[in-house]
């Protein structure tokens, strides 16, 4: 009986140690994830620090969002082509974006395009109507950003092979709008256009605990 005690507590004991080796690697990824955030933050503001201004776009540092925030410089009212003026500045962006994310790309999964536009849609359309007309058209604004991108920017094969291989383009119409201090909907600043990075950690994390 006590030599099957004493299996018991060893096998317990093996199983302790193997748990914990599990959780201080998830630690380890947790750490190594926040620190590559910080690192393709200070990369992607480092790189476009003169431009933020004149281009009216940001960084968002807890989403790794590049956020072009000048609805009137970007698409015309209910339309999903490209302003000249916004090409100008996708023409310069795009390569630059890509040769920063190029020193990331072992820990990127997926960089999305998203598309986002206010709640409204003409003074007589219903809100759910509204809804759905604008997912449709921020969707096919994504696109046209996509595909602008990838044909007009002066991409090598290579790049363009990546961005086939990791970006998509995501219309999110008012799904995330953006709010003023009283909770009410801003409307302009709603009406955006990001490319967000999204690392591969999560898929790490899932990997060690599958494998528990």
């Amino acid at each position: 009986m006590a030599g099957l005690m004493m299996v018991f507590l060893f096998i317990a004991i093996v199983y302790m140690r193997d748990i914990s080796l599990e959780r201080d690697k998830i630690k380890d990824v947790a750490v190594a994830y926040q620190q590559n955030q910080v690192a393709i933050y200070d990369a992607l503001n480092s790189e476009f620090s003169h431009e933020l201004v004149s281009w009216k776009a940001s960084v968002d540092k807890e989403t790794l969002s590049f956020q072009f925030n000048s609805p009137e410089v970007l698409f015309d009212s209910g339309d999903s082509n490209l302003k000249s003026e916004f090409e100008e500045i996708l023409i310069t962006f795009i390569p630059r974006y890509l040769s920063v994310l190029e020193k990331f790309k072992d820990s990127i999964d997926e960089v999305r395009i998203e598309g986002h536009t206010s709640s409204e849609w003409g003074n007589d359309t219903p809100p759910d109507a509204a809804y759905f007309l604008n997912m449709a058209l921020s969707q096919n604004r994504t696109r046209s950003v996509l595909n602008f991108a990838y044909q007009d920017t002066g991409l090598s094969k290579n790049e363009q092979n990546w961005v086939k291989k990791t970006f998509s383009a995501v219309g999110l119409a008012s799904a995330k709008a953006k709010l003023n201090i009283d909770g009410s909907e801003n409307k302009e600043l709603s009406r955006r256009v990001s490319f967000r990075v999204i690392t591969n950690a999560d898929i790490q994390i899932r990997k060690i605990i599958e494998g528990i």
